[in-house]
């Protein structure tokens, strides 16, 4: 991990063990862990945390003045400011998430939203909560996509930011007003937007990368990318590179691998696993049809 982040360097000195890890935009970094049987004192740190228990969890303890308290299980979340210090007792087994984001992160994103730059920002501290919003953009975008794979950088991208844009209208001590998007994009827009897709299909994109080509704000692009489409950034992106990559297969000699990368897929495997959800029919099984 390129930056770093105090909780995340912490962790890797106790018994919790990294699953898996990325670097998003500007620095905002994903890591899953598993961890039992262990005891974490967590120091104020240069960040903001976000975690999500995945598995297990109620056997997780943080200690309070009035003695040890739990209340993890699958789905509960704790967000914990770069202000915040606690001692865990993990006691039993317990599979999680964190995102790893900075005030400056956050300001960005206010800016770009709501045109207000905030001198100070603060987060208000949640632990063993539920948030069905915070849930449901964990569960079928960040955990549903391959960290690996540049292919899914834009799904990635599109997650966090509204993770954050939810974060900041939610749990900060600013209250920001409602943000409506009307209409869609213009045509030369969404004509320059599918030029430029089509002719990086073979890059990570990221919702940076094509709202800056619409001159948009990330989170305005991205709904008025769906009000225009009827679906979103990252799965137009996705229906244009299966749709290349169905075109190379019938009409070209390369070879599987080469299509995958030629298409955008980091690998054949992930390629293959795309193509036949979508499909219904492996690659090679369509070149041999």
């Amino acid at each position: 991990m390129n930056q770093s982040y105090r909780l995340f360097d912490n962790l890797r000195q106790h018994k919790a063990r990294l699953l898996d890890h990325t670097r998003l935009d500007d620095g905002i970094a994903l890591a899953s862990w598993c961890n039992r049987d262990d005891r974490i004192h967590q120091v104020s740190a240069n960040h903001h945390t976000l975690s999500l228990y995945i598995a297990d969890g109620y056997e997780c303890y943080r200690q309070t003045a009035r003695g040890w308290r739990n209340g993890g299980g699958p789905d509960r979340l704790c967000l914990m400011p770069q202000s915040f210090e606690s001692v865990w007792d993990i006691r039993g087994p317990l599979s999680f998430v964190h995102l790893y984001f900075t005030d400056d992160h956050l300001r960005r994103l206010a800016e770009q939203t709501w045109d207000r730059s905030p001198a100070q920002l603060s987060l208000d501290e949640r632990i063993f909560a539920e948030d069905p919003q915070i849930t449901l953009l964990y569960r079928q975008f960040l955990l549903a996509c391959n960290w690996r794979d540049s292919s899914d950088r834009l799904a990635l991208s599109s997650a966090v930011t509204l993770l954050l844009t939810h974060i900041l209208k939610h749990y900060g001590a600013l209250r920001w007003p409602g943000v409506s998007v009307r209409g869609g994009l213009a045509p030369y827009q969404l004509n320059r937007l599918r030029e430029f897709i089509d002719a990086h299909l073979d890059q990570p994109l990221r919702l940076t990368d094509l709202a800056a080509v619409a001159g948009l704000s990330e989170y305005h692009f991205a709904r008025m990318f769906r009000q225009s489409q009827g679906q979103a950034p990252h799965q137009y992106l996705l229906q244009q590179r299966l749709l290349r990559a169905e075109q190379l297969l019938q009409e070209s000699s390369d070879s599987i691998t080469e299509i995958a990368l030629r298409c955008g897929f980091s690998s054949t495997s992930h390629f293959s696993n795309r193509f036949r959800q979508a499909r219904g029919i492996t690659p090679s099984a369509l070149r041999r049809a």
